[in-house]
């Protein structure tokens, strides 16, 4: 038991080494495309975990969103995109809380960061049970869509319907389209469903904490629990009943992408 308790050594990985272990690992093969640090969680000479750090796809926005009273920028924070253990530590809340301690420790030691924020995944009906442990403050939830091959059960990201999208405006006959319309589904074989993000965000210095103090909403908040989460599939133009966790396969990539865009230098978002 007693090495469930030892520190672990944080390393930079090269995004070579990173990616395998992610997609070995990680319930979602998409990578995100902003990333800017790739880290190894190791307990010995064995790599237990993967942290991928960088942002979503709106950088500045997502900050300014969270503080507006604020002068925030990108470089105030970084955002976790991936995070994966061995499955040995998978549900291994103790693991968990040393790796994000190591994280929040690596980050006040290597970058002028302000503030670590991360999405848990309620789709995939994670709540943050993790980020709760660690102390991390709720920020709220959010509903947010994801389409699912009803053939495979494949899960894809809106983000990755690139050329789902540019067919479905082929099929209307219409220049864009911004979310695959239910009867282009329909004829693809592809639902939409609906279900909960949940937002939260860690403190890394004495002045993000202040930031953080000076918002009274983010006050008191209730961590969320799985009573919290909630799914809907589409059954029509803006019609969606209530349904069971979905399943996914995350061996079936047909539409989602495998490349990734490797370490990114810096942005200016």
């Amino acid at each position: 038991m007693k090495q469930h308790k030892t520190p672990l050594v944080v390393k930079e990985l090269d995004p070579e080494t990173a990616v395998s272990f992610i997609r070995a690992y990680h319930y979602s093969k998409v990578l995100p495309r902003l990333t800017r640090h790739y880290l190894g969680f190791y307990r010995g000479a064995e790599l237990s975990g993967v942290v991928s750090l960088g942002w979503g796809t709106q950088p500045l926005q997502t900050i300014k969103k969270i503080f507006p009273q604020n002068s925030l920028l990108t470089a105030d924070y970084l955002e976790i995109g991936k995070m994966c253990f061995l499955p040995s530590e998978n549900g291994n809340q103790c693991f968990g809380s040393l790796a994000l301690s190591a994280l929040t420790g690596w980050l006040r030691e290597h970058t002028g960061c302000l503030f670590l924020y991360t999405l848990a995944d309620g789709i995939m009906g994670k709540c943050g049970y993790v980020y709760q442990a660690a102390n991390f403050r709720y920020l709220g939830s959010f509903t947010t869509s994801v389409y699912r091959h009803t053939a495979t059960g494949e899960k894809i990201h809106p983000r990755s319907a690139g050329q789902l999208l540019a067919e479905n405006a082929v099929f209307d006959g219409v220049t864009r389209r911004h979310w695959l319309t239910y009867e282009f589904c329909s004829m693809k074989g592809i639902e939409k469903i609906n279900g909960r993000m949940f937002r939260y965000i860690y403190p890394l210095t004495k002045e993000a904490v202040k930031i953080l103090q000076s918002y009274p909403q983010y006050q008191h908040m209730t961590y969320p629990k799985d009573k919290d989460l909630f799914f809907a599939v589409r059954t029509g133009r803006r019609q969606y009943t209530e349904i069971p966790p979905p399943r996914f396969n995350r061996e079936a990539c047909r539409y989602n992408p495998q490349k990734y865009g490797g370490v990114q230098g810096g942005v200016n978002i």
